[in-house]
């Protein structure tokens, strides 16, 4: 049996089946947790949150109703008994007043009887006050906790709902989000095809108007229009180069001083008129 004690071969036998497992379990748990944090919604989660806290409220207010039902069913009972009492000291009395001393034993006998259950029941009765009284305290102070965390949990809805739907103002408005840039996109493509097309016209036109290509849907006297106008284009430019050429010649020949011819003096004399 051979021993290896090269540390890199431990190292790489330790990266088993057990090492990929965890990496899958690492990988899987990550997932899991982005997709519930992409999916979990706060608003839902506090408003989940409160119904609970209302139910457990709800079981408070139970309780403190139950106990207070037990404490005035003992209070009636004490008073049932007391009634009994008071009776029998009644009859013992009256039982003095006739001489009948054994009647007035059994009647005061019974009352003792009595008035150790009334005795019990006041125990069970400070018990049961006291019970209640600690309920009523736990439940004033659940709801208060109670109504603090609404207020709270609407406030941080307002905030979340406000934030959430700031985001997707600026998404919108910056062109990040899916549809905007789809949107984007489809205009680029549409922007590319239209000057494409207009690159394509104007050459063809240019080829046209050259006679490099014939216009196949010309009629033939769009043809002769055609030639006239060539001819007629051809001839306002013989005539502009005549016309420079006339210009040019003209200041090269130098020019013919003419005679200065004296104008006839004006005569300085009236004038006078023939004697009749």
């Amino acid at each position: 049996m051979t021993l290896v004690n090269d540390p890199d071969v431990r190292r790489k036998g330790s990266c088993g089946p057990m090492s990929f497992w965890k990496r899958a379990s690492t990988i899987f748990k990550a997932k899991a947790d982005k997709a519930l944090d992409k999916a979990e919604d706060p608003r839902e989660i506090l408003d989940y949150s409160y119904t609970k806290q209302l139910e457990l409220l709800q079981q408070v207010r139970r309780g403190v109703a139950d106990v207070a039902t037990s404490r005035k069913r003992v209070e009636l009972q004490m008073t049932t008994l007391q009634q009994q009492a008071d009776k029998l000291q009644g009859q013992a009395e009256q039982a003095i007043s006739a001489n009948r001393e054994d009647l007035a034993r059994e009647a005061l006998t019974r009352k003792s009887s009595v008035t150790a259950q009334i005795t019990d029941l006041s125990q069970q009765h400070a018990n049961l006050q006291a019970e209640e009284e600690k309920l009523v305290g736990a439940q004033q102070q659940l709801q208060a906790k109670v109504e603090a965390f609404r207020t709270k949990k609407e406030t941080i809805k307002a905030n979340y709902t406000a934030a959430q739907a700031q985001t997707r103002i600026n998404d919108a408005v910056a062109g990040i989000g899916d549809e905007m840039g789809d949107i984007g996109q489809a205009i680029q493509r549409a922007q590319d095809k239209t000057e494409q097309m207009q690159a394509r016209a104007g050459a063809v036109d240019e080829l046209i108007n050259s006679g490099a290509l014939d216009d196949v849907t010309a009629s033939p006297g769009d043809d002769i229009q055609r030639q006239l106008d060539q001819l007629s284009s051809s001839s306002d430019v013989d005539a502009e180069l005549a016309r420079l050429k006339g210009l040019n010649a003209a200041k090269d020949t130098p020019a013919i001083d003419a005679p200065v011819v004296d104008a006839p003096a004006e005569s300085t004399e009236a004038e006078q008129p023939k004697e009749q």
